[in-house]
């Protein structure tokens, strides 16, 4: 049950960290739009592990297989099939731990709920999983880019202490790949690149913040009630693993500001209705304003730090652990297009679902 999201544009993942593959289907998707199997493959690219130095040294090819639902080059309006095979997992680091709860990890609450887990790798619960995302994800970008325009940016602002200030609106993909640690300001993309590998000669892990911005995104997309656009968008960011804070807009610092500070005035510009300024983040009532939408997702640090740790084991006994394993020092570098997508999917979902209560032609098509 808790493997789908969407409804109009939904996705369904499967598969295990270290399980022969992972892989989704995306149903929902419109006939007709031609798909760029090079721009998925790209993404996927981007999320993948052993590129950097400073990342996870696993070596995945992550080249997507389309199963179904293409032909000739476009979308047929059936189901989606995607598949990503697992090249190099490897599970001897983790059968150390097969019965103790590594802390801060999900170990002992998949226990908790199953009553056994598959500890390679952390099964479902690995960040692996959020490869299928990422891939349904880039199938979401084209079509919001073909029926709306829409484009979607994201980039790292903060690692540790180190935050980059980067302007929404000037940010552009370029720069973010750019950079190693995808932080279009180069300054504090630097800063960043030295506290990761000075923490990581450390044998510990650093937390950090990604943003995203949405750009052309129509007004109208969302609900009023309980399917806020911001809360489809909180809820996608926060089910990402790591993901421990989501902001919209101004977000928590809207907490210690005024009203007349806050407030987004109105103006008529460019022939169609703007605000002077964007503290909404582009989202007001739960619906998107027509302004570029902005989100902030805060990620803690990698759990896998490699120095000695207590903990206990499945029987309560007391045990002393220092893990092992690939992973991450820090991970919103590669949580960049991985938030990129889950933007993407629920705004090709909202946009579907105006879409049908209002028409094609809310959108000039």
């Amino acid at each position: 049950m808790g493997s789908s999201t969407g409804r109009l544009f939904s996705v369904t993942t499967f598969g295990e960290s270290h399980g022969p593959a992972m892989g989704a289907i995306v149903e929902g998707c419109p006939p007709g739009i031609m798909l760029d199997l090079d721009a998925i493959q790209e993404e996927l690219d981007r999320r993948r592990p052993g590129v950097s130095a400073l990342s996870s040294p696993r070596k995945e090819p992550d080249q997507v297989q389309i199963l179904s639902g293409v032909f000739e080059g476009k979308t047929t309006g059936t189901a989606i099939g995607l598949l990503i095979a697992n090249k190099d997992a490897d599970s001897s680091s983790y059968a150390p731990f097969s019965d103790v709860y590594r802390p801060s990890h999900a170990d002992y609450t998949y226990d908790a709920k199953y009553g056994f887990r598959d500890w390679r790798g952390g099964g479902r619960s690995s960040a692996r999983e959020t490869v299928c995302r990422v891939a349904a994800g880039a199938i979401a970008r084209q079509v919001l880019s073909t029926l709306a325009g829409v484009n979607v940016v994201g980039w790292v602002d903060q690692v540790g202490s180190v935050v980059s200030n980067s302007d929404p609106d000037e940010v552009s993909r370029q720069a973010v790949e750019a950079s190693e640690v995808r932080c279009p300001n180069p300054d504090a993309s630097a800063e960043m690149e030295g506290l990761i590998r000075e923490v990581r000669g450390q044998k510990d892990t650093l937390g950090g913040v990604v943003r995203c911005v949405a750009r052309g995104v129509p007004p109208g997309l969302g609900d009023p009630v309980f399917d806020k656009l911001e809360a489809d968008l909180a809820k996608a960011c926060l089910s990402l693993p790591a993901a421990k804070g989501f902001e919209s807009g101004a977000g928590f610092s809207a907490a210690s500001m005024r009203g007349s500070q806050h407030n987004d005035p109105f103006m008529f510009s460019d022939e169609r209705v703007q605000t002077t300024t964007n503290h909404s983040g582009g989202i007001q009532g739960g619906i998107s304003n027509g302004m570029d939408i902005v989100i902030s997702v805060g990620f803690k640090p990698v759990a896998t730090i490699f120095t000695d740790q207590q903990t206990v084991d499945n029987q309560g006994d007391a045990r002393t652990i220092r893990p092992r394993g690939r992973h991450d020092p820090c991970v919103v570098a590669r949580a960049v297009p991985i938030v990129e997508a889950a933007m993407a999917l629920v705004l090709c979902d909202h946009l579907l679902r105006q879409r049908a209560i209002r028409g094609d032609e809310v959108f000039g098509s």
